[in-house]
């Protein structure tokens, strides 16, 4: 089925002065400006486009391809506001409508902010809103503890960051378990820590369970081996020293380093540790 703030895949009908008309199905022909068409196109082959309203409401097809998409999530800057609302660079001629009534509060030029792209269902219309918690949901459906997912960063609370969850959920990362900067509208790999009873979901940065430790201990030893044997990073070193070499936390590279102990595999000195 061919929708609209999507790539689809459509057949091209007829090539015309103007540009090309593809087959839209359920939405009849949609037209391709001559500016996109490429130059070796033929009636009969499909080409992958996104399909939008143009400034007159017509559908129009583009072989550009925006920063995001509909059911999608991203950090944009307004480049005007007006009565209508602010308007977005999305990497399309035609900017991004936020209404007023999808704003938080008075969104200004230059600044930039994470919204939702949406569908208008009446009108056909593409257009965004900040309004996250409306759109996305809070409570865990089908994830699971430990399941890797794609963050991103789009507000703090006293407790810690606001995180959008692969497109669709919203979770949180404890501000006590950060161990990086983290900026609004940055897109980062994280983890699904654990679903509470509300089945509200509790995000993580860094696996603090066994198989993460595991992955740790294999990454520690190689980084021993490249040092011929000895790494000035003990349990007393700095968390920000730790984090800077193994992007982790300073709790889980002390449960990674005692394993290795308890293994036999290193030696754990004052200021050093070594490989046996």
């Amino acid at each position: 089925m061919v929708e609209i703030g999507k790539i689809n895949n459509l057949q091209v009908l007829k090539n015309l002065e103007h540009g090309i008309y593809l087959d839209g199905e359920h939405l009849g022909e949609i037209l391709m400006p001559s500016r996109y068409v490429p130059d070796d196109c033929i009636v009969g082959e499909s080409l992958e486009v996104f399909i939008y309203l143009d400034s007159a409401d017509l559908l129009i097809a583009t072989t550009e391809k925006p920063y995001v998409m509909v059911d999608e999530c991203a950090y944009l800057k307004v480049v005007d506001v007006n009565q209508a609302g602010a308007f977005l660079d999305w990497g399309l001629p035609k900017d991004l409508l936020v209404p007023y009534s999808e704003q938080i509060s008075p969104m200004e030029v230059g600044k930039s902010y994470t919204v939702l792209v949406f569908l208008d269902k009446n009108t056909d219309r593409i257009a965004a809103t900040q309004r996250l918690d409306t759109y996305l949901s809070e409570v865990a459906q089908y994830f699971k503890p430990e399941q890797a997912v794609d963050l991103l960063i789009f507000g703090k609370t006293d407790l810690g960051y606001k995180a959008v969850i692969n497109n669709t959920h919203i979770g949180l990362i404890y501000k006590n378990e950060v161990f990086q900067t983290l900026t609004h509208g940055e897109k980062l790999r994280g983890y699904i820590k654990t679903i509470r009873p509300d089945r509200k979901i509790d995000l993580c940065l860094q696996l603090p369970w066994e198989s993460a430790r595991d992955d740790l201990s294999s990454r520690i030893l190689v980084y021993l081996k490249n040092n011929h044997g000895v790494s000035n990073l003990t349990d007393k070193s700095s968390p920000e020293d730790i984090y800077e070499n193994f992007a982790v936390s300073k709790k889980n590279y002390k449960k990674a380093i005692g394993t290795l102990y308890k293994k036999r595999l290193i030696r754990i000195e004052k200021d050093k540790i070594t490989l046996l």
